[in-house]
């Protein structure tokens, strides 16, 4: 009976934590209150947070099943209200301008990027989640990971698949798109991963220590 009534609390804990985390990933996907000051059509966001918090707090499975949501508010975006209409395009297929049209790799660029944060950031924090020393600098490494993880597939996709139209779409021309898609990593990338590295730190460690009365 024990057991069973422990089982039924960590459930209880576990969908009340991740619900409030789905909750701030809805706000920062479909509010102003997710973006940051950015240069380029990408602007850098806080919507990878939620995913980085659930992956430490709750672990791989849950900051990627955040992820997924992560990747479905954003695809939502993209096709309903797009922030820049002329490279909705490369993030859903269900959006088109004129000549530009996506297409599946629309949907693997918006989802498997995304799903990866959590996955990514999740792995590299298991192995310390119980040695209190490596917990702050595994989760600060989990968040600057799992965050990179997120631009650079984002980016590689779409120079991959959509590298002339996206050029196109976005006004410059596509022997430019390395230094265009360098650009965006410095200007977005970076301060996106070290917000994602300090926010596991400051914020999914002490608060885990606290829910699980560990260090």
């Amino acid at each position: 009976m024990a057991t069973a009534k422990t089982s039924t609390r960590q459930k209880i804990l576990f969908l009340a934590q991740f619900s409030v985390l789905l909750a701030i990933e809805a706000i920062v996907c479909f509010t102003p209150l997710g973006s940051l000051p950015a240069m380029g059509p990408i602007v850098a966001t806080l919507s990878h947070v939620p995913v980085i918090l659930a992956a430490i707090l709750l672990g791989p499975a849950a900051g990627s099943l955040m992820g997924f949501f992560f990747g479905l508010f954003s695809f939502l975006v993209w096709t309903f209200t797009p922030p820049f209409a002329p490279i909705a395009f490369v993030f859903t297929p269900f959006y088109s301008l004129g000549q530009f049209q996506g297409n599946l790799w629309s949907l693997v660029i918006c989802f498997l990027p995304r799903i990866l944060i959590g996955l990514v950031a999740g792995a590299v924090f298991s192995p310390a989640k119980n040695h209190p020393r490596r917990e702050i600098p595994a989760a600060a490494a989990g968040g600057v990971l799992g965050t990179l993880t997120n631009t650079l597939l984002v980016l590689g996709g779409i120079w991959l698949f959509f590298g002339r139209q996206y050029a196109e779409g976005a006004g410059f021309a596509y022997d430019t798109i390395l230094a265009v898609i360098g650009t965006t990593v410095l200007t977005s990338g970076l301060p996106e991963a070290v917000i994602g590295g300090f926010l596991a730190a400051a914020v999914a460690v002490p608060v885990r220590r606290i829910v699980f009365k560990k260090g």
